[in-house]
């Protein structure tokens, strides 16, 4: 009875059935894995915990309160080491989490079919990720009387007001930032480029560098979405006892950043470190 049983059984039903959660897993990871959900939360990821720092270091009534430059800077690169981390988890090998560098990877590649789509899933990381820090400060704002702190926590400023001063340091960070980037991952300094998870580490130190040598004077925006995503959150949201939002000086870390990872894309390309 059993064998007259499995013998019922079709090849094809069979396979079917084993086909069907396949497809399922499939279908959740063409949702759930892909490079746009992974610049989308890896973005988000890299700004809650960056505007965190900033506002944990800057907001009063935090115990991590004017704890300094220092935990600023380490921040930032912890910052970075789990966005990247999260977002190739979630689908994007390359991790950009900048429109800088996926305007680098494009110049550099002569590929910009995914340049917009990941623009796009990088900025709604970052006002997402903004959105979220604020409601985490959200007892510490009004207890802050300086709207200049408060703005300081989601975007950046010159520390010394000169447009083109400011505009040349961020040009200059980010060229830095994508040049030493690419050099990490060539095969010139190893036949199959860094160890396995050596590169985020790295690259969370290139930033951690970058923000400790060149940060001082613009606050190392180096990243047109970390400023201008939280920007414009700071500008919608009801936050007790803000200012403006400082648009004046917004586009210098949007065009500066752009320039330089475009500088560097093609300076790559010539080089042929790609």
């Amino acid at each position: 009875m059993l064998a007259s049983r499995k013998s019922t059984i079709s090849p094809d039903s069979a396979q079917n059935r084993r086909g069907a959660p396949r497809r399922g897993t499939a279908l959740k990871e063409v949702l759930m894995q892909s490079p746009w959900v992974g610049e989308f939360l890896g973005t988000l990821i890299l700004v809650l915990l960056g505007n965190g720092v900033n506002a944990g270091v800057t907001l009063r009534k935090s115990y991590a309160a004017d704890s300094g430059w220092m935990v600023v800077a380490t921040g930032w690169a912890l910052a970075v080491l789990c966005g990247v981390l999260v977002a190739q988890a979630f689908g994007s090998a390359g991790a950009n989490l900048n429109p800088a560098i996926t305007l680098a990877s494009a110049i550099s590649s002569g590929d910009y079919s995914q340049l917009l789509s990941l623009w796009l899933a990088q900025m709604l990381g970052a006002m997402c990720g903004a959105a979220l820090m604020a409601l985490h400060y959200a007892p510490h704002w009004r207890p802050t009387p300086d709207p200049a702190a408060k703005l300081g926590v989601f975007c950046t400023n010159g520390a010394v007001p000169n447009p083109l001063s400011n505009f040349i340091g961020e040009v200059i960070g980010t060229m830095v930032l994508v040049i030493v980037a690419g050099a990490i991952f060539y095969r010139g300094g190893s036949a199959t480029g860094p160890v396995a998870g050596v590169g985020q580490w790295l690259v969370a130190s290139l930033v951690w560098g970058i923000g400790l040598s060149l940060g001082g004077t613009t606050g190392y925006a180096i990243n047109p979405a970390r400023d201008l995503g939280p920007r414009l959150v700071h500008a919608l949201l009801p936050i007790p006892g803000k200012g403006g939002s400082n648009w004046r000086y917004a586009p210098i870390p949007v065009v500066g950043p752009l320039l330089g990872g475009a500088l560097a894309g093609l300076l790559l390309r010539i080089a042929h470190l790609t």
